[in-house]
Parts: C-alpha cells; structure tokens; sequence
C-alpha cells in the first residue's frame, strides 16, 4: 500500500524593500520561523486575537425577537469567489462584484462597501452571501444578492469587515 506524501511548499516571506529587518533576518532559520508570522500579520486574516486591539470597541445589542427556525432555513447562504469587482460610476459607495456561486453563471450582487474596501483587493476572496434574495435594482444595475459583512464602532467610527472564508471552500458550498 502506498502513502500519499504532500510536500510542504515554501512560502515566500513577505518583506518590504529597504527595511533594516531584511540584514536582521539573513539566517535562514528565523526566515523559516517569521515567514508564516509575516503571511498572516500582512492579510490580518489569520491574526490571533490577542494581536487585535479590541479596545473601544462598541457592537450592537442583540435582537430581542426570535426568528422561528422554518424563517430562517430559507436564507440559502452559499460561498461565493470574487472573480470580478469594480466600483459602479457616479456611485461613491457601491461596489459591483461578478461572483462564481457553483452555478455555472456569473452571479451580480452590489454592495455599499467602497468606504471600507478597494475592488481590487477584494479579486480572488471567497465570501458568504445570501443567494435567495429577490434582485433588487441599483444605479440601474438588478443585485441577485447580500454579501455578509460584521459591522461594528470603534473609537466613534464605524468598522465594517466583508466576511471571507478559507479559500479551500468550493464556489457554491452551502452553510448550515
């Protein structure tokens, strides 16, 4: 019987360029060790908590109402990729993604997020969206959709961060 091996794959460090910590870091070993350190405080996606300054952080109470389980199970909430996003002329906020949901056909939904966020960082991002909602018109253009996004204030300002899973969950995955 044979054993499948996966070979670990190197992952570049990620350095700016004239930085005194490029001479500091010449030993290949602490490259090695601050290579995963550099890819995750460079994205933020993976930072861990105690790396996050929560402080002033307010978020909104929770509803008091219930939401029977039957209303809820008909929110069809899929994986999206991002396979193209571009702000929408004579719109300051909205941004129009061109998502791949396992459907075969481009799926559009707008989003009033270019206050947070510039298209082109968001190309290549696997998010959560709610599939089932009726199209709704916007600047002339039908959304098929809501992107879910975290919203809280800090320090007076409101922070909204577009929720992205692992890139390793397949276009159109259902969440449960």
């Amino acid at each position: 019987m044979t054993s499948l091996v996966n070979p670990i794959k190197e992952l570049p460090t990620l350095k700016s360029l004239g930085s005194k910590n490029n001479e500091a870091h010449a030993d290949e070993k602490a490259g090695e060790e601050s290579s995963s350190e550099a890819v995750s405080e460079q994205s933020e996606f993976f930072t861990p908590n105690n790396k996050i300054d929560f402080t002033g952080v307010k978020i909104e109470p929770l509803f008091q109402d219930f939401v029977d389980f039957d209303t809820f199970s008909k929110s069809d909430f899929r994986a999206v990729k991002v396979k193209e996003c571009s702000a929408v002329p004579k719109s300051k906020k909205l941004l129009k993604f061109v998502l791949d949901d396992g459907t075969g056909t481009d799926r559009v939904i707008l989003s009033g997020i270019h206050a947070y966020y510039e298209p082109e960082e968001l190309v290549g991002k696997t998010l959560i969206a709610i599939t089932n909602l009726p199209p709704r018109a916007m600047m002339g253009i039908d959304s098929c959709g809501m992107l879910l996004s975290a919203v809280n204030e800090k320090n007076g300002e409101e922070e909204l961060h577009l929720l992205m899973v692992d890139n390793h969950i397949p276009s159109g995955a259902k969440l449960y």
